[in-house]
């Protein structure tokens, strides 16, 4: 919402300092000859360097003005658009705090309650799940494959109907969770894979991700995946191959609104990076 531009101005100050002091050191060893030289360079530098610093407070001051209209327009959009709902975050690997606190801004002003918060642990821990899951139908967890996918797929299922499975496996399956799964409006998926993973950890993360999504978005429910606008690298193209809505920008008050739409039904790809259909859906009169 504008820090781009306070950036941009920001490094073209330091740009200009920058070469200013390589030009005046240069002009020290270049004797007499380039004294007038020097002189205007630095008359030329000094009026740049103002004309940048002008520049940065103007942006500056936009962008203030700009944080203070979203904070006051946002709530009027919102409000009580998803009242009496529930929801819960299922973060894959990972979930940045950032993420977490964009989420509950979005949330605030509309009456949803978000009840439920699941980190799904990776690397998998397939030896705690076989210890869990011992004398149930998934006690070959470890040397059948398929069986992964089945528990995924019950696992997100649950998590949205609710169900015993979730909390069976709640030790191993999950790095951090809290609140309660059931009963869900939709689900708000995160996905953030640790660095450092082998071939088949990582085949395995993604066997258990994709079986999860499965068993969620079959319920019919919304299901929508976010990151920011600085995740590096993006999830959005591997939600949109399992069928969720998307949002780029929850960072943003323009994500925020989208990621508010889609929970009432909005489907599409919405955000400012190359993935994104377009900024916002059609906006607020749809949904349930």
């Amino acid at each position: 919402m504008g820090y781009s531009a306070r950036y941009h101005a920001t490094s073209l100050i330091a740009v200009f300092l920058a070469l200013a002091v390589g030009i005046l050191i240069g002009a020290e060893f270049g004797g007499g000859a380039l004294s007038e030289t020097r002189k205007n360079l630095e008359q030329s530098l000094v009026g740049n360097l103002q004309d940048a610093r002008s520049r940065a407070d103007d942006l500056s001051g936009e962008l203030g003005r700009a944080h203070e209209f979203d904070e006051k327009i946002y709530p009027v959009l919102t409000r009580d658009l998803l009242l009496g709902k529930q929801y819960a975050v299922v973060a894959m690997g990972g979930l940045p705090s950032e993420i977490t606190s964009a989420v509950e801004e979005a949330l605030g002003p509309t009456g949803a309650k978000l009840i439920g918060v699941g980190v799904v642990q990776e690397p998998v821990d397939m030896s705690g799940l076989a210890s869990e899951l011992d004398e149930t139908r998934f006690e070959e967890i470890r040397t059948e494959p398929e069986q992964l996918t089945e528990l995924g797929v019950g696992v997100g299922r649950q998590i949205v109907i609710g169900g015993t499975l979730p909390e069976l496996v709640r030790g191993s399956l999950f790095s951090r969770a809290s609140g309660e799964f059931g009963a869900l409006d939709g689900v708000i998926v995160v996905r953030s894979q640790p660095e450092g993973m082998g071939p088949v950890q990582r085949s395995s993360a993604a066997q258990l991700e994709t079986a999860m999504l499965k068993g969620m978005t079959a319920t019919r429910v919304p299901v929508v995946g976010v990151e920011s606008t600085s995740t590096e690298p993006s999830s959005i193209s591997y939600f949109q191959s399992n069928g969720l809505s998307t949002v780029d920008d929850i960072d943003n008050t323009a994500g925020q609104v989208a990621l508010v739409a889609a929970l009432r039904g909005a489907e599409g790809s919405f955000g400012v990076k190359s993935t994104a259909d377009r900024l916002l859906p059609d906006l607020l009169a749809g949904g349930g």
